[in-house]
């Protein structure tokens, strides 16, 4: 079949624009269209920097010409962002930790669909996989992390770091933790208004003595508010991943999670989703899979928001109780258990490396491609 420009423009204006109304030829952003027999070459600009819009933009038009054009045509589309001086792609806020490279946000939309689980789990793994890892619960009004590693009775200590007091962070598993949990009775409510939560965690930040960490994991609590914003304006966060369960009441909550951190003035970049409690295998039925929360709900919702998919976890009685004996199931070695951490936690390695490839090499944010990709051949 042969091609020419005039179809390709006409396919082109049903695209609209990542973040304008206009479509892509009424808008100007198609800077030239150029035709070879069945290939076809699509340049554009675009003002949105995120890595979502580039990728969306270029699926949309992969997807239009091939369904509206010719279905066997070969395209190349050359995205060029050309964003405002004031909007500058992924800029680093808050003040860096000395030696801590990446911090990962770990947020849910919605309660109760595992965050903390995963959070425990996912440090557990890269602490295998021999990243130096911390984990700040910053879930301030319901801390479990103290519970999932079995150090609910520990107190951190004052160090004395170059003339200034610290706090030492617990350890377990070859994770460092700090949470309020530390701090609190187990019967006491934790009844603060959002300012002194915000101090809390300043606190549990940077007069802690975190030494050298590869990844520093947030768990943040659920939902969209004080919490989030005061982390975000505090600390320079690589990314975020949000855990969700299949049903649609927590995949409304978890679009909403995505949807904070990709606004304009926060523009956080989301390495990915992650599907918890995807589907059930009774023992006595190991090749059956009960799908009780909704099919591949999270995965469908990556998709349609242009977000990498990190993977599913199954819905596993023994996850539970490793979580509430203090000894996250991540370290039953030989188990399905361990390999489906570990192959999320692989992914999550690979889109930290791809987040931090997208930028100027920065101490409080850089993570080398090699040490990412050693650690996903392992």
């Amino acid at each position: 079949m042969k091609l020419n420009k005039k179809d390709i423009l006409n396919a082109l204006e049903s695209i609209t624009v990542p973040g304008e109304g206009q479509n892509m030829v009424e808008s100007g952003a198609v800077k030239n269209v150029v035709v070879f027999g069945d290939e076809v070459v699509v340049e554009i600009t675009i003002k949105n920097p995120s890595l979502q819009a580039k990728k969306r933009t270029e699926v949309d038009i992969l997807k239009t010409i091939h369904e509206q054009v010719y279905e066997k045509a070969k395209i190349t589309v050359n995205v060029k962002v050309d964003a405002p001086e004031k909007s500058k792609p992924n800029v680093i806020k808050g003040k860096a930790v000395p030696g801590i490279k990446n911090i990962v946000a770990v947020a849910s939309g919605k309660g109760g669909v595992g965050k903390s689980t995963v959070t425990a789990n996912l440090a557990v793994s890269l602490a295998k996989m021999g990243f130096k890892v911390g984990v700040l619960d910053a879930d301030i009004y319901g801390p479990s992390i103290p519970i999932m590693f079995d150090v609910v009775a520990e107190k951190p200590l004052a160090v004395t770091i170059e003339g200034k007091s610290k706090m030492k962070p617990i350890e377990n598993y070859g994770v460092k933790v700090l949470s309020i949990g530390f701090f609190t009775q187990p019967n006491q409510a934790v009844v603060w208004r959002g300012p002194m939560a915000a101090k809390a965690l300043n606190q549990m930040i940077f007069d802690a003595h975190w030494g050298e960490l590869d990844f520093l994991l947030l768990d943040l609590p659920p939902g969209t508010g004080d919490i989030h914003l005061s982390i975000m304006q505090s600390l320079p966060i690589t990314g975020a991943v949000i855990v969700s369960t299949p049903q649609n009441v927590a995949l409304a909550d978890a679009r909403k999670g995505v949807a904070m951190f990709q606004q304009e003035s926060i523009n956080v970049p989301v390495i990915g989703l992650i599907e918890n409690m995807a589907y059930f295998t009774p023992a006595e039925l190991p090749d059956n899979k009960y799908f009780i929360f909704g099919k591949e709900g999270a995965k469908n919702l990556a998709l349609d928001l242009h977000v990498p998919f990190l993977g599913e976890i199954p819905l596993v009685q023994s996850i539970r109780e490793a979580g509430d004996f203090g000894r996250p199931a991540a370290l039953q070695t030989g188990t399905p258990l361990e390999k489906a951490f570990e192959k999320l936690t692989q992914n999550v390695v690979q889109e930290v490396v791809k987040r931090n490839d997208d930028l100027p090499p920065t101490e409080a944010i850089k993570i080398t491609t090699m040490a990412g990709c050693a650690a996903v051949k392992k």
